[in-house]
């Protein structure tokens, strides 16, 4: 099997290897592979396996990922490949999250080809998403520094495990982070694989103070996260003492995968959580719920809807990002960056908006 050499590990003894690309840091023998599947010692060097080989590309509405304060309205080009380094016992792609390079025949798909498609169709962002985007943290990176050379910005729905030294060099390329807050400590430990909880609030405080725009997402899972005082003390307020304007979304679970016999989240539990979270956050959404009360931007200075949206069909009443009645700035980024024209970019050939697979969701 083909791949890379892989960015962010060093050398251990008997040509072992350590990855220091998420937090895991696993320690890899020769000729195996890390917890995610895709990152093989060969001969005491790391590699990619899954460089350059997407498993799903398609067009998505921004607010799908979900991104509510970033470009609304807007469409961006979504990508994955398989692997993840999370076990989600509740994951929605586990098709693909817990597949292995080997599973699928892919066409090698280069950076250009992505960016060429975005550029071709006035797609202004690209996002990594559907699993874990830091396992392919090579494609990704490159993709996204051509990205941002053609004015493009790169977007991360991710589930916040990488390091300290990933998250600045994330800094050169990436703009915009939506980042899931899971649960508490034993959410972490029991449902996604033995992880660590402080290691993903440590990423959303950093990525905010590194000026990346950062929203969070907490999947309320009865029995699991869907204690007020929890969601009160370590999401609420673990939110506003970062910064009140960070759009929060409390998304309704489903059942699915290996927690298929835990039931939908109640409403009254998500419109309780909203009630609660808007006390003290400016911008607060559910989402997986259909009522566009709870999916509707409003001025926190005035209280009118600004940006109101029906499903995925987005109409944003602000002039610029402000309330056109009071005037107030409301935070996000609203301009697309400026695209440079596609004759600059040299291409080693061209992709379609589908590379195969089924359309996925964003966690």
């Amino acid at each position: 099997m083909e791949g890379k050499e892989a960015l962010f590990w060093e050398p251990l003894e008997n040509g072992a290897v350590r990855c220091n690309l998420c937090e895991r840091h696993c320690v890899i023998p020769k000729g195996m592979r890390g917890v995610c599947n895709v990152r093989e010692n060969r001969d005491g060097t790391l590699y990619s396996l899954v460089y350059g080989r997407p498993v799903t590309i398609a067009v998505d509405p921004i607010e799908k990922k979900p991104l509510f304060h970033y470009l609304p309205g807007t469409d961006i080009l979504s990508l994955s490949t398989v692997g993840c380094n999370f076990k989600c016992l509740h994951c929605q792609n586990w098709e693909i999250s817990q597949a292995k390079p080997e599973d699928f025949d892919l066409p090698y798909v280069p950076p250009e080809s992505i960016v060429r498609t975005a550029l071709a169709n006035g797609i202004p962002s690209i996002a990594y998403t559907y699993v874990e985007p830091t396992i392919f943290y090579e494609y990704a990176r490159d993709i996204g520094v051509l990205a941002k050379q053609h004015g493009l910005s790169n977007v991360f729905v991710t589930n916040g495990y990488f390091t300290k030294d990933v998250l600045r060099d994330m800094r050169s390329w990436l703009d915009a982070m939506n980042i899931d807050l899971k649960g508490d400590a034993e959410f972490y430990r029991k449902v996604t694989g033995g992880t660590d909880v402080e290691v993903v609030r440590r990423n959303i405080k950093l990525a905010k103070r590194y000026g990346f725009h950062v929203e969070v997402t907490v999947l309320v899972v009865p029995g699991w996260n869907d204690k007020e005082d929890w969601f009160r003390s370590e999401v609420v307020e673990f939110i506003k003492d970062i910064d009140d304007s960070i759009p929060l979304h409390i998304s309704r679970f489903f059942p699915h995968y290996r927690m298929r016999d835990v039931p939908p989240t109640p409403i009254e539990t998500l419109t309780r959580f909203y009630e609660l979270a808007r006390e003290e956050l400016k911008y607060v959404y559910v989402g997986n719920l259909g009522d566009p009360k709870y999916e509707t931007t409003y001025c926190p200075n005035c209280g009118a809807p600004v940006i109101v949206r029906y499903g995925y069909h987005t109409e944003d009443l602000t002039e610029n990002g402000r309330c056109p009645h009071c005037g107030y700035r409301i935070e996000g980024v609203w301009e697309p960056p400026g695209i440079k024209a596609l004759p600059e970019l040299h291409s080693n050939g061209d992709t379609n908006d589908e590379s195969g697979g089924a359309e996925e969701e964003d966690r």
